[in-house]
């Protein structure tokens, strides 16, 4: 597979502190790469790095065949970005949200198609301060979108979402892949990644630890005779929420 983004030896120092040490990976066009990590890891800050959103101490990142650190306007160019927490522009309607992005990369685009893409378009008249939680994880993905960019950066996107507006955002993200965008991911769901991700890179105190497909990790623990306490059920008590209330998105 070839590779869209390449990471080489990425350091951040704050001062005398190590946020990210000694990093590197690739990512092959049309993946949904994951990273990984609990709180503090590093994750985010390579994640910014990549984006070109912050500089790095040392080390390198070509993305798409460009220096981020030195070309960083041409990589804004062919990424999307969503955030963790986004402010709009909020006495905007949506509609207006996505032409005004999209002027901001001198585009046109049809903000219908962009809000049909992510179930939103009978907001498309109201305005963002109006919209929950799900529904501005949506928006901000279809901003990012604006571009048709070659990446897209999601930034745990399914924190405090209900368990129907999360699995509506893993089929979208399923659809942005589909179409042969690359996306790379950060989340704290163990099984959101298992699910999403074909690779996924788990990081703890500024280092890489482990890269690779989830099954394989998952074998590779098992190989070493771990076992759960208990007999692994085919259900949980999402799949149990689920079926009790349904699908649908409730906004």
């Amino acid at each position: 597979m070839a590779s869209i983004i390449e990471v080489k030896d990425l350091v951040k120092k704050y001062g005398d502190f190590t946020a990210v040490n000694g990093v590197s990976f690739s990512v092959g066009k049309g993946e949904t790469f994951g990273i990984l990590g609990p709180n503090g890891a590093g994750k985010t800050t390579t994640l910014e790095i990549i984006e070109g959103l912050k500089r790095p101490s040392a080390g390198t990142v070509i993305l798409d065949g460009k220096n981020v650190d030195k070309e960083t306007d041409a990589v804004k160019e062919v990424i999307g970005v969503q955030l963790q927490a986004v402010t709009f522009f909020e006495n905007l309607n949506l509609a207006e949200l996505i032409d005004t992005f999209a002027a901001l990369y001198g585009r046109k685009v049809d903000p219908m198609q962009l809000l049909t893409e992510v179930e939103l378009t009978d907001k498309a008249k109201s305005q963002a301060k109006e919209l929950s939680g799900g529904q501005r994880q949506r928006l901000s993905i279809a901003i990012g979108l604006v571009n048709e960019p070659k990446v897209l950066f999601l930034d745990e996107p399914t924190t405090g979402l209900d368990p129907q507006a999360r699995r509506h955002l893993w089929d979208l993200i399923r659809a942005i892949k589909a179409r042969g965008t690359t996306v790379v991911i950060t989340t704290h769901y163990m099984d959101e990644a298992e699910v999403l991700c074909d690779r996924v890179a788990i990081m703890d105190h500024g280092k890489i630890i482990e890269l690779s497909t989830p099954k394989k990790l998952i074998e590779e623990l098992l190989s070493t005779g771990f076992s759960k306490p208990v007999l692994q059920q085919q259900a949980n008590l999402e799949d149990v929420f689920l079926n009790l209330t349904g699908h649908a998105l409730r906004e």
